[in-house]
């Protein structure tokens, strides 16, 4: 018995911690790549809505995930030198099993204890080869995995620079519409000028040298036929602007001059609507007492501070 004892305790060795710190470690590295994968479909989904930005940082992932493949390539070929040590250390517990069966045999039933050694080896060995093989497939899955993610790197570098070409053909279109638009807008500017530049012309040669007088019938007629000339895809308005002394007014009618010099732009506004003139192009507007073309207090300044303009303008 005391020699049974003696060999158990030669040959008895517990690697059961070594493999369950490989199992974590692989168990580690999976967790890492699918959070890696995570992140990949993260970028791949906010690529499209990026610009300038988005391609900066989407660079910066593409570094660190190149680091961290290195990172993990290491590690993968540190796992399969443990890997290949294990194996070599089964085959020598496989001889020394070998070995331990021949003595065994040798010393034929001598006691049940050596043969309970042998029996508890040999389950040993078993459990750590099926160990060895899940490790394996573990290794073989991680390798699958590895190159599931270079090719999404493949697709993200893919989109990425196909954004980058739909922004670069973006940016140019949005230049030439640019380019286009001020040239419109130019042209449109050019028109109304030219048209109000008509449109006062006849204005004056309906008021004529009367300047203190105000020919309406004329007016209306003036500006109806500026109105056919000028195109529908311009848009203007007749501004007509109503102004009073400086002299206030209290009145349950007119409580103060803002509602006099508007009520004065309003009553020319429904005039020419009367004589035809589209609505869309009339705009009234009250400034009260304070746009006085004459600063003098003089009946002379007075009279000439209450008076209608007339603006052609955008709208």
């Amino acid at each position: 018995m005391s020699l049974a004892r003696a060999r158990r305790g030669r040959f008895t060795a517990n690697y059961w911690p070594g493999f369950v710190d490989m199992l974590s470690t692989l168990l580690l590295v999976v967790t890492f790549l699918m959070a890696l994968f995570m992140l990949s479909n993260f970028v791949v989904t906010q690529a499209t809505s990026g610009k300038d930005t988005m391609l900066s940082r989407l660079n910066r992932q593409l570094s660190e995930l190149t680091e961290l493949l290195a990172l993990e390539r290491s590690k993968k070929e540190s796992a399969e030198d443990e890997l290949s040590a294990l194996q070599a250390t089964l085959g020598e517990k496989d001889k020394e099993n070998q070995r331990l069966t021949g003595l065994l045999g040798e010393a034929g039933g001598k006691t049940q204890g050596a043969e309970d050694r042998a029996t508890a080896l040999g389950t040993q060995l078993d459990t750590q080869k099926k160990i060895t093989n899940d490790a394996l497939a573990k290794v073989e899955m991680l390798n699958q995995q590895l190159a599931a993610l270079r090719l999404q790197l493949t697709s993200l570098q893919e989109a990425l620079d196909a954004s980058e070409a739909k922004n670069k053909e973006s940016q140019a279109r949005i230049a030439d519409l640019g380019q286009r638009l001020n040239v419109a807008l130019a042209k449109k500017v050019q028109e109304l000028a030219r048209y109000r530049s008509d449109f006062f012309g006849k204005l004056k040669e309906a008021l004529g040298d009367r300047p203190d007088f105000q020919v309406v019938d004329k007016l209306a007629n003036a500006l109806k036929e500026v109105e056919t000339k000028i195109p529908p895809d311009i848009a203007w308005v007749m501004r007509v602007d109503g102004h009073t002394d400086i002299h206030p007014i209290a009145t349950p009618e007119f409580p103060s001059n803002w509602e006099l010099s508007s009520a004065r732009a309003i009553s020319v506004v429904r005039y020419l609507m009367q004589q035809g003139i589209s609505p869309e192009h009339l705009v009234a507007a009250g400034f009260g007492e304070f746009q006085p073309i004459d600063t003098g207090t003089s009946d002379e300044a007075l009279r000439r501070n209450r008076r209608i303009e007339l603006k052609l303008t955008e709208r």
